[in-house]
């Protein structure tokens, strides 16, 4: 798909909010972090890949955007603290944690090795948001109106036909569930935490299956809507959530699928 035409800066409906991004480097990441920086937040786009982080940023500055970058390998918890504290201590705190950033492997389960490919979906898939949101905790509590946002899936819901995907459904299944306990844990806080559960989504990462008609087909026929869905779908409904606008909503997952779960 081609990138979508610069828009800059859009309104203020995110003004005074310091905001971290994973997995900011391509996709749905890098589609939330230009969407926030559009609507006047302060925004630091985080991926592991340095190339990707510096096209984002370049996307950035082409639309008259400013973002900090950070490289940080999201497994790993001494990188992921010092990300956050050194995002607090440069902004007196952080507002809006999306996690977006995952890493999946696809295969049947005949096929799949417990280390090489279940262990590093969970990890690629759970780890980095437990990670992200412990070492974000402190500097949101107080803030008058922290929003988390996780990212599970439709695959959360349903199985769908010709799609290897039991690592990655346990692992967003497990989002789901995260992601209430953190609204439980957060709301005495002040924190709220909201999941988005994309349908199929037109990325970087979703090329190899988008050239499977057999795929491509049981996805469509699911939809109720005639087209796939792009990065800025997912961002608007993430900028809504990072709001003022939903200072009621938390512990909720947002189905934003063209319509694929509501047959």
């Amino acid at each position: 798909m081609a990138e979508a035409k610069a828009e800059g800066k859009l309104s203020e409906r995110l003004a005074g909010k310091v905001a971290v991004v994973s997995g900011a480097g391509s996709g749905i990441g890098q589609g939330c972090a230009l969407m926030f920086a559009r609507h006047g937040a302060a925004v630091t786009a985080v991926d592991i890949d340095p190339t990707a982080l510096e096209a984002t940023r370049q996307r950035a500055a082409r639309e008259g955007l400013s973002l900090e970058t950070a490289r940080a390998d999201l497994t790993n918890p001494e990188h992921v603290a010092a990300l956050m504290d050194g995002v607090a201590a440069a902004h007196g705190g952080i507002d809006v944690l999306l996690n977006a950033a995952a890493v999946a492997d696809f295969l049947w389960i005949e096929e799949m090795d417990y280390e090489r490919h279940w262990r590093r979906t969970l990890t690629g898939e759970l780890d980095t948001v437990f990670l992200m949101c412990k070492a974000a905790w402190a500097h949101m509590k107080g803030r008058g109106g922290a929003s988390i946002i996780n990212f599970a899936s439709a695959n959360a819901y349903v199985a769908l036909k010709n799609s290897a995907a039991l690592a990655h459904t346990a692992g967003k299944g497990g989002v789901l569930a995260m992601t209430r306990q953190l609204a439980m844990e957060g709301a005495p806080h002040g924190i709220r935490a909201n999941s988005i559960s994309p349908g199929l989504i037109v990325t970087g990462a979703t090329k190899p299956v988008l050239e499977r008609p057999e795929f491509v087909a049981a996805v469509k026929e699911k939809l109720m809507l005639d087209r796939l869905g792009k990065p800025e779908d997912i961002a608007w409904a993430a900028v809504y959530l990072a709001s003022d606008e939903s200072t009621f909503v938390t512990g909720a997952d947002f189905r934003v699928d063209g319509g694929a779960l509501a047959w």
